[in-house]
C-alpha cells in the first residue's frame, strides 16, 4: 500500500499536477474571498469569520477532487498498466486504499494556503483576533473528512469507468447529488416524513455541523462509512476487472 501511495504522490508531485491544482484552488478561493463582488467577499460580510471559505469550498472540492482521482483507475486501465498492477504481489485492497489515500492527502493539501486566510481574519478583527475559532477549526476538520468521503466517490468513479473523461464527470456528477442533489430533493418536502431520512443520507446536513463547531459522533461515523462502502465497492470492482 505505501508503495502504491508514494508512486500515486510522485505522479501527482513530479509532474507539477499537484502544484497546479493547489495553486488554481487556492487563486479562486482568493479572488472569490477578498477581490469579487460576491456574497463570499469576506470584506462586504463585515464580519471575522470564514464561514464564506467554508461554504464555497465544497463546491470547488466537487470539481477539484475528481480531476484528482479520474485518473487513478480509468488512466491505468487506459494505457494498459492496470493488468501489470495485477501481476504484482499486491492486494487490491492494498491498490484501492493507496490510490484513495494519495487523493486524500493531495486534496487536504490544497486547504493549506487557507491559513493565510486565518491569519488575515484574525489580524484584521476588532479587536484583533475576534474570530471564533472552535467554529472554525471544527470547519477545518469537517472539511478534511468531507475531502476524504469525495475522494472515495471519484476513487468509485474511477473503478467503474474505461476513461479519463468519463471518470471525471462520473465522479462530478456523484459528488454533487451526494452533497447537494440530495439535499435539494429533501428540501421539496414530497415524501413527507421520509424527507428527513432522505436528507441525512447526503453529505450536506452531516458537515454542517461541523461548520457550527460540532463534531458530533454520528457525522463522523456517517462519513466513515461512506468512506468504506465507496472504497468496497472499488475493490469490487477492480477485482472483476483483474
Amino acid at each position: 500500500m505505501f508503495a502504491i501511495l508514494k508512486k500515486e504522490l510522485w505522479s501527482y508531485f513530479g509532474n507539477w499536477s499537484a502544484w497546479v491544482i493547489i495553486a488554481a484552488f487556492s487563486l479562486i478561493t482568493t479572488l472569490f474571498l477578498f477581490f469579487f463582488d460576491n456574497d463570499s467577499n469576506i470584506f462586504e460580510i463585515g464580519m471575522a469569520s470564514l464561514q464564506s471559505y467554508f461554504v464555497l469550498v465544497p463546491w470547488l472540492l466537487m470539481f477539484i477532487i475528481p480531476a484528482l482521482s479520474m485518473k487513478t483507475f480509468a488512466e491505468e486501465q487506459q494505457t494498459g498498466t492496470l493488468n501489470w498492477l495485477f501481476s504484482q504481489p499486491l492486494k487490491i485492497s492494498d491498490l484501492v486504499f493507496g490510490k484513495f489515500l494519495s487523493v486524500w492527502i493531495v486534496g487536504i493539501l490544497c486547504l493549506i494556503p487557507s491559513l493565510i486566510y486565518l491569519y488575515t481574519v484574525y489580524v484584521l478583527g476588532v479587536p484583533a483576533g475576534n474570530i471564533d475559532l472552535g467554529m472554525t477549526f471544527g470547519s477545518y476538520i469537517g472539511l478534511i473528512i468531507l475531502i476524504a468521503a469525495f475522494s472515495g466517490v471519484g476513487i468509485l468513479a474511477s473503478s467503474l469507468s474505461q476513461n479519463q473523461i468519463m471518470a471525471y464527470l462520473l465522479g462530478v456528477f456523484m459528488c454533487f447529488i451526494m452533497y447537494f442533489g440530495i439535499e435539494q430533493l429533501a428540501s421539496y418536502k414530497l415524501l413527507g416524513g421520509a424527507d428527513f431520512i432522505l436528507q441525512n443520507i447526503g453529505f450536506y446536513q452531516h458537515f454542517l455541523g461541523f461548520t457550527r463547531g460540532l463534531i458530533d459522533f454520528k457525522d463522523v461515523a456517517y462519513f466513515v462509512l461512506i468512506i468504506g462502502v465507496t472504497l468496497v465497492l472499488s475493490n469490487h470492482f477492480i477485482n472483476k476487472k483483474k
